[in-house]
């Protein structure tokens, strides 16, 4: 048997599976992200991320009844970056991936310092809210005191991993994502551009997501009932687990993943790099992936939801009664400004077309719809690329009710593939400790249906999309006049 469990934005969540991939137990703690100030957003490490592994892994444990447990994987949100002294005690909290955007003026000097191209050249990535880099810069900058203890830079996974088995280790994967830090094509550390922002920190040792990188003390399995000699691999982010969790792990194949946010993740054979996207390190030795994310969807579904009541059963219900293009409404998903292609984080949502006739059902279609532009225009910038999704699968809650993901479909004209199992995550880390143990986790959660466009609905969806990417270029200065105003209205404290 073999345990996953994966931190995320708003849940941990674990699960425990037979070698076969038959799910035995599953285990969940909701939690919430603290924002301090107007684009800060952290996790309390030792509350959220250790507290409830330990509560997730104790539940696990008891359901395994005595039985034997062959491995442990993790993951977790990222890239993040979390400071740490030399024995792994967090020294502020975590500082969150994408959607904290606190480090603008520091990605400003740094492209400046190594030349815009450069860097998407060596790294496989521009410089954005995403990268660590420039947040290792804010922290020597903004609060030195706690950079000058910095002995380790952690993530939600590595974080895990050091706490159960005392190795400082990060996956490939993960490293890829500390732009600058990291040369994707030397798939190893870029010394002199990790000298240059943060000299005063030792980076991690380096892996690959199946390496088996120490065992449980005996200290670990006393905080969280996990058996002392557990193999502990070295984990992941937690999009990379979700798409290992489909089966998105030959070139072509691309995931959607509906949470919080979107993700799409596509695996390539070669890095491809594009100004509007991430490339990164695969999963595996020799791939690489494309990546995109919006920085809201279900958000923006929740945020709506509790604005207007009634339940998701209901809206869902009430949405699907609304035809294509929600009754001449077009709206723009930016409530946290935006990460991919535009890396604009004071873009804002915007809902265009308004009458007194418009009521909750064609809002929360409109909704639905603005999203599904959202992943057409990242998928046609992957094409761009040079990435080819020769194979769509979808996975997430989102994937719930058949509204949002055949909307997205009709509005891409792409089938996706839906698996038997939209646990996420931590089936993917079960899978990647059960790789590590030399099984073949291939057939465990296999496609039981596919969302097929109608053609009608596609192109009847083209003039709405057109207009879409014309409607943030039209808006995008009143969105930015209006960002700074409300940075006005709520000033850090």
């Amino acid at each position: 048997m073999f345990l996953g469990v994966d931190i995320g934005t708003s849940a941990s969540k674990g699960v425990l599976v037979r070698a076969d991939g038959t799910v035995i137990a599953r285990s969940e703690r909701a939690h919430t992200v603290s924002t301090p100030q107007p684009g800060w957003v952290e996790h309390d490490a030792e509350t959220v991320w250790w507290s409830e592994f330990a509560a997730i892994a104790a539940d696990l444990m008891a359901a395994a009844d005595g039985e034997g447990i062959d491995g442990l994987a993790v993951s977790g949100i990222g890239p993040c970056l979390l400071p740490a002294d030399g024995a792994g005690n967090p020294l502020r909290p975590a500082i969150l991936y994408g959607v904290d955007t606190r480090a603008t003026v520091e990605i400003a000097e740094l492209n400046a310092e190594f030349g815009q191209e450069s860097v998407l050249e060596r790294a496989g990535s521009p410089l954005t809210s995403q990268a660590v880099g420039p947040k290792l810069r804010w922290l020597a900058r903004h609060e030195p005191q706690v950079a000058d203890r910095t002995e380790l830079l952690l993530m939600a996974s590595s974080f895990l991993v050091h706490r159960l088995t005392g190795r400082y280790v990060l996956d490939h994967q993960s490293a890829s994502q500390c732009v600058p830090l990291y040369d994707l094509r030397k798939r190893a550390w870029a010394a002199d551009w990790a000298e240059a922002v943060a000299p005063w920190l030792t980076l991690p040792e380096l892996a690959w997501p199946t390496e088996i990188v120490g065992r449980v003390s005996a200290t670990a399995a006393a905080a969280t009932g996990l058996p002392a000699g557990l193999p502990v691999t070295t984990g992941t982010i937690d999009a990379w687990a979700e798409a290992e969790s489909v089966g998105v792990r030959a070139p072509g194949d691309a995931m959607i993943m509906y949470g919080t946010t979107l993700f799409l993740v596509q695996v390539l054979t070669e890095p491809v790099p594009h100004p509007g996207l991430w490339g990164t390190c695969g999963t595996w030795p020799g791939t690489y992936t494309l990546a995109a994310g919006m920085a809201t969807s279900g958000a923006v579904t929740e945020w709506l939801r509790d604005l207007v009541g009634g339940d998701y059963t209901e809206l869902v219900a009430e949405a699907t009664e609304v035809p294509a293009g929600s009754r001449g409404l077009l709206a723009l998903p930016y409530f946290a400004g935006e990460r991919t292609p535009l890396f604009d984080p004071d873009a804002r949502g915007v809902v265009a077309g308004l009458t007194l006739r418009h009521g909750r059902a064609e809002l929360y279609r409109a909704a639905l719809e603005s999203i599904a532009y959202g992943v057409r225009h990242n998928l046609e910038a992957m094409t761009e690329a040079g990435g080819q999704a020769r194979r769509l699968v979808a996975v997430g809650g989102g994937t719930k009710g058949g509204l949002w993901t055949r909307i997205v479909s009709e509005v891409t004209g792409l089938p996706q593939q839906l698996p038997a199992d939209t646990v996420g995550a931590c089936l993917g880390d079960a899978m990647l400790a059960a790789t590590a143990a030399g099984l073949d986790t291939s057939a465990w959660n296999p496609v039981a249906g596919t969302v097929v466009p109608d053609p009608a609905c596609t192109a009847g969806y083209e003039p709405y999309y057109r207009r879409y990417r014309e409607l943030y270029t039209a808006t995008a200065e009143i969105a930015h006049f209006l960002a700074a105003e409300q940075r006005r209205a709520h000033p850090p404290s």
